[in-house]
């Protein structure tokens, strides 16, 4: 199993043996409430063995700890579907990436989202898509459905203008220096970052290169409450934990006191859309 999950594995089975241990049990009387035998205790509590939803409730029901119940489901459903190598998700290609995309954010009605590196895909123009998933598909060597792939890109923007859907971007001022493409490209993405400015259901914010330092950050896009996904270099992780999505929700926060807004933002986008036009 890979790493991540086998993590988090280990830390589900370090917090159900704080449990029991709090209760004032040992394994083998815990495996004599709950009609276990001794040794699936140790492997629950070693990540050895992911605990079922009616196991975690009979743990809790014998330590006295039923409060912890719906917090431990939601990380039991979570580990197996929260690591996704990007090479099984795009091994037919980057349209099937997009669809799913559009799946969970049409069931979305606030999203968060912050980016310290490149323009969010649900933003881009067709020609900036166009550079980042040639790119994607260059680097992970999969499938090359590239018109495909910009299609839907391009196609998951109408949930900018319809349904009642709500969006907070945050963008490092970095994203807008990343050269996707060429100078052209980012002239024509950056003129759609200043169209966005004047959406009504968005608000978005450009995160100053000299912000100070206040929390610890990675790209990530939270939906709702219910869900977080974290974009990494081999895979992407779906976070659907309350604690996690609280902390999440919590850095969004802090990161936005220092962005700014409205003709702040304006400015920081047009003086970099200057330095491209004049170079």
């Amino acid at each position: 199993m890979s790493g991540p999950v086998h993590q988090a594995r280990e830390a589900l089975g370090h917090r159900l043996r704080d449990l029991r241990r709090d209760a004032g049990l040992t394994g083998r009387q815990l495996a004599d409430l709950t009609g276990w035998h001794n040794s699936k205790i140790s492997k629950i509590e070693y990540g050895k063995q992911t605990p079922s939803e009616d196991d975690i409730r009979a743990w809790c029901q014998q330590c006295g700890s039923l409060d912890q119940v719906p917090d431990l489901i939601a990380t039991v459903r979570n580990i197996e579907a929260m690591y996704v190598e990007w090479r099984r998700m795009l091994r037919t290609g980057t349209k099937r990436r997009q669809e799913t995309s559009k799946q969970v954010e049409g069931e979305t009605r606030l999203f968060r989202w912050y980016e310290p590196v490149l323009v969010p895909g649900i933003l881009h123009t067709a020609e900036y898509a166009r550079a980042v998933l040639g790119r994607v598909i260059a680097f992970y060597q999969v499938t090359d459905d590239l018109d495909a792939g910009v299609e839907v890109r391009m196609e998951r923007q109408q949930i900018l203008y319809r349904g009642i859907h709500r969006f907070h971007f945050i963008l490092a001022e970095q994203t807008l220096r990343t050269v996707v493409g060429d100078r052209e490209v980012m002239i024509g993405q950056l003129d759609r970052l200043l169209t966005v400015l004047s959406l009504p259901r968005v608000r978005l914010g450009i995160l100053p290169r000299t912000h100070r330092y206040e929390v610890p950050t990675n790209q990530f896009i939270m939906f709702d409450d219910r869900l977080v996904q974290v974009e990494a270099v081999t895979a992407e992780l779906t976070i659907t934990q309350p604690r996690e999505i609280a902390l999440y929700a919590k850095a969004f926060e802090a990161l936005a006191e220092a962005t700014v807004y409205g003709e702040g933002a304006a400015r920081l986008i047009e003086d970099t859309l200057r330095s491209y036009r004049s170079g």
